[in-house]
């Protein structure tokens, strides 16, 4: 970890999600499980780390170079096979600073209006995408709203909203990141969201691996260390107290973080005390094969496809109701 200079300081909403989680054992060593993508993204300084992140040379190239390539051949594919409204409302879910919405955006307009509404759970990203988004040519207007900030749970209502304006929706859910979600609800809210003709791309990282563990030691990174590692702050340790790990079990990759020496941490009436060797999870990232993953998508969707890159790591899928 890089050093930190500044005091920590408790974030009410982890430490309470802390308490309300406890710890399990697994031999003598207590894991503290908090494993939720809400706590990433609780600050502005949070978001810009994992916008970092995402820059990252790494990164970039397995997780966002990788995906846009494939966006780039994939999307007049579905064009093709698919008659689309004129008017088009793309609702990009979990859309951080929005560059990726620029494919779909850039060969939807030469034949259709398009509306953009961005959906984070941060408004740090809603606002870089506001930004990015607003620089392009061809889109009819950027949807600025309280439910911008929002996530998957809440998609129904925004959903119900943007139709209003009688625009066929194609709701984006790129980044893998359904892997940070467990999968049936996830789903079950997105097909929840969509009405008849409404449309759904998500983007998902396979998992081609015999083990996983090469996928694990591709987490070990300062960029990663760095984004997650503010979660550990917000429960008022200091980065030379942790020593950052990942590993893969149980068709998933999970990033901890492993307590160097004692520490008890008080907050208003409750305190928590920390033994070296305890372990605190901050991620699970669901590493899906291609069967795996239609065998969920069919329960919800009776039309999908699968469009799946040379090799093999990266697949999106197009799903209609």
């Amino acid at each position: 970890m890089a050093k930190d200079t500044k005091k920590p300081q408790i974030n009410d909403l982890i430490f309470r999600e802390l308490i309300k989680r406890g710890y399990s054992l697994e031999g003598n060593t207590r894991i503290w499980d908090i494993a939720d993508s809400k706590l990433w993204y609780l600050t502005q300084e949070q978001a810009q780390a994992y916008l970092d992140l995402d820059q990252s040379e790494e990164y970039k190239t397995r997780m966002v170079d990788n995906e846009i390539e494939l966006l780039k051949e994939v999307i007049p594919k579905i064009i093709k096979k698919n008659s689309f409204k004129e008017n088009m409302t793309l609702v990009d879910v979990g859309c951080g600073d929005g560059r990726k919405a620029i494919v779909p955006i850039d060969i939807l307009k030469k034949d259709h209006k398009i509306n953009y509404c961005p959906i984070d759970i941060s408004a740090y990203m809603v606002n870089e995408a506001i930004k990015n988004i607003s620089k392009l040519d061809g889109v009819d207007k950027i949807v600025n709203f309280q439910w911008n900030v929002s996530d998957f749970e809440n998609l129904e209502n925004v959903t119900e909203l943007l139709r209003k304006s009688d625009k066929e929706l194609l709701i984006l859910f790129l980044g893998s990141t359904i892997g940070n979600f467990e999968t049936h609800d996830l789903l079950y809210s997105l097909q929840n969201s969509m009405e008849f003709g409404d449309s759904l791309l998500i983007g998902v990282s396979l998992d081609n691996t015999k083990d996983g563990t090469e996928l694990a030691e591709g987490y070990i990174t300062p960029e990663v260390d760095n984004f997650l590692g503010h979660v550990l702050i917000g429960l008022g340790f200091s980065r030379n107290e942790l020593e950052f790990g990942a590993r893969y079990r149980h068709r998933r990759v999970e990033c901890f973080y492993e307590v160097k020496k004692n520490k008890r941490i008080k907050f208003q009436d409750k305190e928590i005390n920390f033994y070296k060797g305890d372990q605190v999870v901050v991620s699970h990232s669901h590493k899906y094969t291609q069967k795996e993953l239609e065998n969920s998508i069919k329960l919800y969707f009776a039309k999908y496809e699968f469009y799946t890159n040379k090799e093999k790591d990266w697949t999106l899928l197009f799903c209609q109701k």
